[in-house]
């Protein structure tokens, strides 16, 4: 049975509990290869944070960029990220669209591991 505390002791919170959800029945193998996937493909909200700052002081929607949105990506661009409301929203919900952005990798991984066996 996996253990997300043991295989991906790095997670909090929201993350933690969804992931221990997916992994709960797999074996041993199959939660490392989970969390060799997931670790490698998800990203962390601190991440987040830095690119949603970077949007204040340079390009705005960076942060959308990087979890895969590239339409309000090029949307916050080419509005200085909503005339900068839109950034302040992201920089206070970073968490959450990190979060968010990993349950779809999360998804994608336990689908591989599962396809795998």
């Amino acid at each position: 049975m996996g253990n997300v505390m043991r295989v991906l002791p790095d997670l909090e919170g929201d993350e933690m509990v969804y992931v221990q959800g997916l992994i709960s029945d797999l074996d041993d193998n199959q939660s490392q290869l989970f969390a060799a996937a997931y670790r490698a493909r998800r990203k962390d909200p601190q991440t987040l944070l830095f690119t949603t700052l970077l949007g204040f002081f340079g390009v705005a929607g960076i942060q959308r960029f990087v979890v895969g949105q590239v339409g309000m990506g090029l949307l916050f661009l080419f509005t200085g990220g909503f005339c900068v409301v839109g950034t302040i929203i992201d920089l206070v919900k970073h968490k959450r669209l990190a979060f968010t952005y990993n349950q779809g990798i999360g998804q994608q991984v336990i689908a591989l591991v599962r396809g795998a066996n």
